[in-house]
């Protein structure tokens, strides 16, 4: 299908991004990697009069480290943030996760920002992005703020992002010393995760002393499985994993859908969380 006609500009730095963006109000929208926005203008499902491409934008792109953070320019591509030492060094679990998106095409244009401006609760990386306790980095006309993941994704494709903002940089814990392991179930090679589970865990004395453990595509946002996070606090082999695991689907509401039932979805993040831990602890 052939998009709709719109007006396009390409800035060169992140001020002119912002000052074309305020000039189209609602009606501007931006184009990092393109594999979210483009398959929506061919649908018909967006409509803008201005798209603004930020793909020449050097602020926007690298990774750099910052005290006990790592900063991630919003436009770095996934097959940059794979192969890049510092994330896997650092952010590993980050590393991890971004090998799964969909296919190498996709990971060479798709990018880290771009995945989690989308707000799809379906996708891989915003998930991740709440385990790992990311904080993103916008820029407005009235400055730069930054977001942490927890209040970034308010609803359904609905980042907390305003009309004439753009989102600049992640930043991003670095957690040595952690174990981790992302888990999903996707029944067709590629697509999109029926449920994923970002794990991430803390040991000492022979067992988990702290834990964090997102959910892909388990309610309208992504999730921080809270319940079980507490209940992992003190597990010390499979068995004290597999009972916790059980709490994983606690306060959800995931969709129903082609792919699978809220309650099948429910199963899924216990199992998987189990799977996810154990994987991370070496204990499976």
């Amino acid at each position: 299908m052939i998009p709709p006609a719109f007006e396009y500009t390409r800035p060169g730095s992140v001020d002119e991004a912002v000052r074309a963006l305020a000039g189209a109000g609602e009606e501007g929208k931006v184009l990092a990697g393109g594999q979210s926005l483009l398959p929506l203008l061919r649908m018909r499902l967006a409509f803008p009069e201005l798209v603004v491409d930020v793909g020449r934008v050097p602020e926007l792109r690298g990774v750099r480290e910052d005290g006990g953070a790592l900063v991630i320019g919003a436009m770095t591509t996934h097959h940059e943030v794979v192969h890049d030492p510092l994330v896997r060094r650092h952010a590993g679990l980050l590393a991890e996760a971004t090998a799964t998106v969909a296919d190498p095409a996709v990971r060479h244009r798709g990018t880290l920002g771009g995945s989690l401006a989308h707000a799809d609760p379906a996708g891989d990386l915003p998930a991740v992005a709440l385990a790992l306790d990311a904080e993103l980095v916008v820029a407005g006309p009235g400055g730069w703020r930054t977001v942490p993941a927890r209040d970034f994704f308010v609803d359904y494709l609905q980042p907390a992002l305003a009309p004439d903002e753009l989102l600049v940089e992640v930043r991003i814990p670095k957690t040595d010393g952690w174990d981790f392991h992302y888990e999903k179930f996707h029944p067709v090679a590629q697509s999109w995760a029926v449920v994923g589970v970002a794990a991430l865990v803390r040991r000492g004395d022979g067992h988990i002393t702290r834990a964090r453990v997102g959910l892909t595509n388990m309610g309208s946002t992504p999730l921080r499985a809270t319940a079980a996070e507490e209940a992992l606090r003190g597990a010390d082999g499979p068995e004290a994993v597999a009972r916790a695991a059980q709490a994983a689907a606690e306060g959800t509401r995931p969709a129903q859908d082609l792919s699978a039932s809220p309650e099948y979805r429910q199963h899924l993040a216990r199992v998987l969380t189990r799977r996810a831990v154990l994987a991370a602890t070496g204990w499976g």
